[in-house]
């Protein structure tokens, strides 16, 4: 048999083979039903309540932006010379931990805080298989933490707060259904509720008597009349376990009067730079004053302000973000004021004025009414910083226009930590601290935010 007589069955059969498929496919298109436009919505919506699930990702951070500037119109105060407040710390910490919980099940990459922070409880679970709409959530657990953080603010601010969130709620309600969308409010109380809960037990409602500076050589003397600032630290709870590990500061020299001494050498540099600032070194001083402005770390929430501004992240990564910032700028204010209480040395004012012979001195920019060592800006920058460039990366160009309200030219650099060093000498241009006290301060500030970042797991398969 020839190969051309063979081949002549194997095509017939081949032929039939695809006209019987052929036919078969056909006959099931056919049979295919076309499902009406009206259905295929009502499908949709239903898929997107039963598993069809947005990530935080997907939602932008203007609302988190919208509520750090809300948060900075209670936080903006004309404050009177040396005096301030540490409550802008403890609103960022709560507020961040409150976000990032709120919006955490939609972050699949990260856990939770619960069994990491110390004492931290169990955060509400979302109904398995149903949608959220994370922007939703974010706004009604911002709202409601926020309230019960300033609870004193004024009725102005009330209304206020009260207005921003139904307005973002209203944006959200025409971009999910009814259902979903009370469900994720109501999880977003349920998160803020449980942080709060957990936040009342921090030791900062604790009741003490006046505080009474100790008296003596080289300890320090209240600067103003209203009553000390961060006292009775040891009280307060830190929010990260062994986040003190590593962060002893050594000690300052001893106190001496003498002109020769490593004490007095630290308060002659203050004075020396005072008489010979240049126009930049005034500025800077000024700007980091925060009085008026945004006092205790304020300064923070425009910096995380401006920053998510600029940049425009998802809602993820401004949650994240928003937790480191708080986290570390918290418990940095806790170890350093406990250090200041410790240490509780004199300020500049006091021993230029009495020991150096020079009573008619004054600093550029009022002393805060807590002792000198160290330098809570640059032990809170410090902390800040470290997490900032965690975040964005070590050569991230930006320009500060936090008092640009108050006329003050902008400050630009070129990293975050070129930032944490101006604002850490900023203190010493003022003549409210020891370079010492600064760079020492900026040690512990960074050591803290380490540790914390080596302790925290935020990411699932850290």
């Amino acid at each position: 048999m020839n190969m051309k007589s063979l081949t002549k069955p194997i095509a017939s059969q081949w032929l039939l083979s695809m006209m019987i498929a052929l036919f078969g496919f056909l006959s099931c298109k056919k049979e295919t039903k076309q499902i009406p436009l009206p259905e295929k919505i009502a499908i949709a919506s239903n898929n997107n309540a039963h598993g069809h699930l947005k990530q935080a990702k997907e939602y932008s951070s203007n609302l988190v932006v919208r509520w750090l500037n809300m948060q900075l119109d209670m936080l903006r105060v004309p404050l009177a010379a040396g005096t301030g407040s540490q409550a802008s710390e403890r609103c960022q910490a709560y507020c961040g931990i409150v976000l990032y919980e709120s919006v955490l099940p939609g972050m699949p990459p990260y856990r939770s805080l619960s069994g990491q922070l110390t004492d931290f409880p169990e955060m509400p679970a979302t109904e398995r298989g149903k949608a959220y709409h994370w922007a939703a959530s974010a706004n009604a657990a911002l709202a409601a933490i926020n309230r019960k953080l300033f609870p004193a603010t004024s009725e102005v601010n009330i209304t206020s707060m009260n207005n921003l969130e139904s307005s973002l709620q209203a944006v959200y309600a025409t971009e999910v259904d009814s259902e979903t969308l009370k469900r994720s409010i109501a999880f977003g109380k349920e998160v803020a509720a449980r942080v709060y809960g957990w936040a009342a037990t921090d030791g900062s409602a604790n009741i003490n008597p006046a505080y009474v500076p100790a008296v003596g050589p080289g300890l320090w003397v209240p600067t103003a009349s209203t009553p000390p600032i961060g006292t009775y630290q040891e009280q307060r709870r830190l929010l990260v376990p062994h986040v003190e590990d590593g962060t002893t500061l050594e000690s300052p020299p001893a106190y001496s009067a003498d002109p020769n001494s490593a004490f007095y050498a630290m308060f002659k540099d203050v004075y020396d730079k005072s008489l010979t600032l240049t126009a930049d070194q005034t500025a800077t001083a000024i700007y980091y004053r925060d009085a008026p402005g945004y006092p205790g770390g304020g300064h923070f929430v425009s910096i995380l302000s401006q920053l998510l501004t600029t940049v425009q992240p998802a809602l993820d990564f401004a949650a994240l973000l928003y937790a480191k910032v708080g986290i570390g700028q918290y418990d940095a204010s806790v170890i350093c004021f406990r250090n200041k209480y410790h240490y509780n040395q004199i300020r500049p004012i006091t021993y230029i004025r009495n020991e150096m012979g020079h009573p008619g001195w004054s600093p550029l920019i009022p002393t805060p009414n807590h002792p000198e060592f160290p330098s809570a800006h640059a032990v809170n920058n410090a902390s800040v910083v470290e997490m900032l460039t965690n975040m964005f990366g070590d050569n991230f160009h930006f320009a500060l226009h936090t008092y640009d309200y108050l006329g003050l030219p902008a400050r630009s650099f070129n990293s975050f930590y070129e930032m944490g060093k101006e604002m850490s000498n900023s203190r010493v241009f003022g003549g409210i601290h020891c370079q010492s006290s600064c760079d020492k301060g900026s040690m512990q500030g960074k050591r803290v935010a380490q540790n914390i970042l080596n302790t925290i797991r935020f990411l699932k398969d850290e």
